[in-house]
């Protein structure tokens, strides 16, 4: 564990290479998996109310994550990875990863018995679930970047989600690109 930690850095350049089936299943699991019985997961949650909800949006669709099965259901078949970058400002690390996961929150799940602190659970768990995603590509070889910066009702819409799953983080996930490196003094110009 220490090593990935170590080794996590913010990655927003990616090989274009796919991710294997595995490696997604891995990621998504992490985020928000069943880790013991049959409802405990793999993050912490006030009152295992788990408000969050899980999306990956890829060249081939979009997906809703289904914890209890660690699976992955198709709600689109289209590819919104353009559209998604659009609606996070420009930012190109969403437009070529390979694919985006998407951590929504249902406020009211946690609001209903914690008020207005609610809020304040779901964004730490999302930081949870966030930090899992980040060492677990680590730890397959991947990179990703955490991504706050986006409109939000234009997410929503892009990836036409339900009123209630408001997004809280993209993060693009993917086979680092091979950057070459140059030895100081070595470069004439």
């Amino acid at each position: 564990m220490n090593e990935a930690m170590a080794k996590r850095e913010s990655v927003r350049h990616f090989s274009g290479a796919p991710l294997q089936p595995e490696e997604i299943s891995q990621i998504m699991w992490a985020a928000q998996g069943i880790s013991r019985g049959r409802s405990a997961r793999t993050v912490p949650s006030a009152g295992a109310l788990y408000p969050l909800e899980l999306y990956l949006a890829a060249g081939d669709g979009v997906y809703h994550y289904l914890p209890a099965e660690n699976g992955l259901e198709r709600t689109s078949g289209d590819n919104v990875l353009l559209s998604l970058s659009a609606a996070a400002l420009g930012q190109a690390a969403v437009r070529k990863a390979p694919a985006v996961v998407i951590i929504t929150a249902v406020y009211e799940r946690i609001g209903r018995k914690y008020g207005a602190r609610g809020n304040r659970y779901v964004e730490i768990e999302a930081g949870h679930a966030a930090q899992n995603v980040l060492l677990t590509a680590v730890s397959l070889g991947l990179g990703a970047v955490p991504i706050g910066a986006f409109q939000d009702a234009r997410v929503q819409e892009v990836l036409g989600l339900p009123p209630d799953h408001r997004p809280l983080y993209l993060i693009p996930v993917g086979h680092p690109e091979k950057r070459r490196r140059c030895e100081v003094g070595k470069l004439r110009g």
